[in-house]
């Protein structure tokens, strides 16, 4: 994993949340929420997004490796698929445009502080939660040793 790659998508997902709410464009809140979704199931195996990012953007970015631990990714990712999917089903389903577009203001604040201070929002919640007892420290072991992670010679 990149720098990179979690910088660049967060701001292609600012960009296109931006868009969806500039251009009032409520459907496009349904793909953002499968993107989001489509990470949390299978990484970036299913997402089009994360696979542009991760296959064609960050090779050609002049950045260095920086390790992440899954589970908190994942954990934030959960975080946004769970407001992606609020707001199209407020925008899509209820004909709510502004409270899903408030909603999506959300998706845009955290994927800005990532991008561009990288600060993941939903890290740090799963950092507090982890602190407090709710999330055993077994389910993230490999976040107290990332470097585990890295192959021989790599």
């Amino acid at each position: 994993m990149t720098a990179g790659i979690h910088s660049e998508r967060r701001a292609h997902t600012t960009r296109s949340t931006t868009a969806t709410i500039v251009l009032d464009q409520p459907w496009v809140s349904a793909l953002i929420a499968y993107g989001f979704v489509a990470r949390v199931l299978t990484g970036p195996k299913l997402s089009p997004l994360a696979l542009l990012v991760t296959r064609v953007i960050t090779p050609r970015l002049p950045v260095r490796a920086k390790l992440v631990a899954g589970p908190p990714k994942r954990f934030a990712q959960g975080i946004g698929a769970v407001l992606a999917l609020t707001a199209a089903v407020l925008a899509l389903g209820f004909g709510q445009h502004l409270v899903a577009y408030l909603v999506l203001g959300a998706v845009i604040v955290a994927a800005t502080l990532e991008s561009v201070f990288a600060f993941c929002v939903g890290c740090a919640i799963f950092a507090a939660l982890r602190r407090i007892g709710w999330i055993p420290e077994a389910v993230c072991a490999e976040c107290d040793d990332i470097w585990s992670r890295v192959p021989a010679g790599g």
